[in-house]
């Protein structure tokens, strides 16, 4: 998500699906004017799961950071734990940020025998970034739900993945003149579960994320390094459509005091990969496991994509 649900969960790119959604409904097929509706569609799909969002040559010198460093050879499950509860961050990154994420690679592991439909056209986003606000704040206090009672010190600090989602998905899908309505109606988080987020978009379509599992790691006060597995359901008239993503990401503070950063520098940078398995109901389900593999559990995925993101504090007056 990670912090924004690409279904990222709170924040939480490119289809998770290992078919298509767009083959699964009837949508506006009208084009964005910068990434087409359709295709924007898909891009923000994954992205939604993310910040939702790479690792290449890092020394992290961690379970989490040796995967990441393996893109794109990876053949295998994280060792994840269930969910319990909301994914808490270190406090560097409390506040509003402008944050910016960039594709920078993908990979289709099990080409030419399993290629996800829409990942070749996918390469269109190379490299382009996608701008959009997110924040981070303490976990309220309270009895109710999943909420929980903190008796003593500092507040948990939390994504707050409704703002992060909403503001992911319109930074893919809105029409940048303003003259369309966004496809974006609501983003919504279970107020029992804050692992269960609900994305609903124009045409009586919604995709339902959950976070089932994650694990996280601390190699130092400056870096924080997560993996979440989420189960997407995208729904529409008539239709439904199942998929499991992971998402795993490095973040690093990188303000040293010794070394001050300039005002437009990133305060926080990361690295990460979004990896798309293939469900059940898929014709190529099994094609994608080995002997190893648990039965009605994909070992390998049909899809990768690497993103680069950036983090600088947002400005009082630019604030919502």
């Amino acid at each position: 998500m990670p912090f924004f649900s690409r279904s990222t969960t709170a924040f939480p790119r490119i289809p998770p699906w290992g078919r298509d959604p767009q083959d699964h409904c009837d949508h506006d097929r009208t084009r964005h004017p910068r990434l087409g509706r359709r295709r924007g569609l898909r891009v923000w799909l994954i992205s939604l799961l993310v910040l939702c969002l790479s690792g290449g040559g890092a020394a992290w010198g961690s379970e989490l950071g040796d995967r990441l460093a393996a893109f794109p050879t990876w053949s295998d499950r994280p060792p994840v734990h269930p969910a319990n509860g909301d994914l808490h961050y270190p406090t560097w990154f409390e506040g509003t940020w402008e944050v910016r994420t960039t594709l920078e690679d993908l990979a289709a592991p099990l080409a030419p025998d399993i290629i996800s439909p829409g990942f070749e056209s996918n390469r269109t986003y190379l490299h382009q970034p996608i701008d959009f606000q997110a924040r981070f704040v303490p976990e309220r206090r309270g009895s109710a739900g999943w909420l929980p009672i903190k008796l003593s010190g500092a507040p948990l600090l939390v994504a707050d993945r409704a703002f992060n989602g909403a503001n992911l998905a319109k930074a893919y899908l809105d029409d940048p003149t303003g003259a369309a309505k966004s496809p974006i109606l609501a983003v919504k988080v279970d107020p029992e579960n804050p692992n269960r987020q609900v994305t609903l978009l124009r045409g009586d379509r919604q995709l339902l994320s959950t976070v089932t599992a994650r694990i996280t790691e601390t190699p130092s006060a400056n870096e924080f390094l997560t993996c979440e597995i989420s189960q997407q359901e995208f729904r529409s008239t008539g239709s439904i459509y199942f998929n499991q993503v992971e998402t795993t990401t490095a973040y690093v503070w990188a303000d040293d005091p010794q070394n001050p950063l300039a005002d437009d520098d990133p305060r926080i940078m990361a690295d990460q990969v979004t990896a798309i398995y293939l469900s059940p109901q898929d014709p190529d389900f099994f094609k994608a496991g080995d002997r190893t593999t648990p039965f009605l559990q994909a070992s390998r995925p049909v899809a990768l994509y690497r993103y680069h993101l950036e983090f600088r504090p947002v400005s009082p007056a630019s604030r919502p």
